[in-house]
């Protein structure tokens, strides 16, 4: 039996209970009243929860849990496709916004980078204003 440090023993117990939690609660969707329950408050439900659903189907480490997801996906899919598509539909837009936030702040990180780099060379003093004056808080 192999050596196991207290910290690596301790996250593969979380890793494996969360797990165990992902999948129960996944096959909990599957049970007929909580499906009647769901479809009475899809309108709610779904716009909340399909950002969960969406990355697990794609991401998610463990094949039985991304499975399971896709059930419940289906689930929603066949109660009401056009609130599906529109929920599919913002979420790629928002993706598609986090994509672009990401790739402006790395940008401008690189250019801040790049700026530093000239400056140290020089030994001069690096200064960054804000492009946006700071307000003074008011109270």
């Amino acid at each position: 039996m192999p050596l196991c440090t207290p910290s690596a023993w301790v996250n593969e117990q979380s890793s494996s209970i969360h797990l165990e939690v992902a999948e129960r609660t996944l096959f909990l969707w599957n049970n007929s009243h909580i499906e009647n329950l769901i479809k009475q408050n899809l309108k709610v439900i779904l716009p909340i929860i399909f950002p969960a659903l969406e990355r697990n189907s794609r991401n998610h480490w463990n094949q039985a849990v991304q499975n399971l997801t896709q059930n419940v996906r289906k689930i929603f899919l066949d109660a009401d496709p056009e609130l599906f598509e529109e929920c599919l539909l913002k979420f790629q837009e928002e993706e598609t916004h986090e994509k672009d936030t990401k790739s402006k702040r790395e940008a401008k990180w690189k250019r801040l980078e790049e700026i530093a780099a000239v400056k140290s060379a020089s030994n001069e003093a690096v200064l960054v204003s804000p492009k946006v004056a700071l307000r003074a808080p008011s109270g």
